[in-house]
């Protein structure tokens, strides 16, 4: 089954110049690129993200860290790819995410108290269809 997903390359891999490496692993994996946009993301936008962490104590946090620079939004596609991007991404720990997976490779802990695990990936096809929607406007899910 051809699916699509949204990845976001975070503000941290943006900054650490790791873009070009991440879509490279997604390209690797055989993975296709439908759609992609370098932007600031805005409160609105993350709002409407994370709308079911809005009451959590780390909201301002995650906020404020999504917004703090550029961003890379990536309409990827390909069979099962909402599954195999969560592995290609690995743990939302980066710390603890293995070796080999995007997170385990690059993420660490900076201490800052938010999570900077350079990437997000949808986590099913229902939260693939509203993500889309949110960062790409009009754009057909394929889900």
């Amino acid at each position: 089954m051809v699916e699509r997903t949204l990845a976001l390359v975070k503000p941290d891999a943006y900054a650490r110049g790791l873009t070009g490496q991440i879509l490279a692993r997604i390209e690797a994996k055989g993975y296709k690129l439908v759609a992609l946009s370098v932007l600031t993301p805005t409160s609105e936008q993350l709002s409407e993200h994370y709308a079911e962490h809005a009451e959590k104590p780390f909201f301002g946090g995650l906020v404020q860290y999504m917004s703090s620079g550029p961003a890379v939004a990536i309409i990827v596609e390909g069979h099962r790819c909402i599954e195999g991007m969560r592995t290609l991404a690995g743990s939302t720990d980066p710390t603890t995410a293995a070796p080999g997976t995007i997170r385990g490779d690059f993420g660490r802990d900076w201490g800052t108290g938010t999570i900077e695990n350079i990437i997000h990936c949808s986590d099913s096809p229902a939260a693939a269809k509203r993500e889309i929607g949110i960062w790409f406007p009009g754009e057909n899910s394929g889900n």
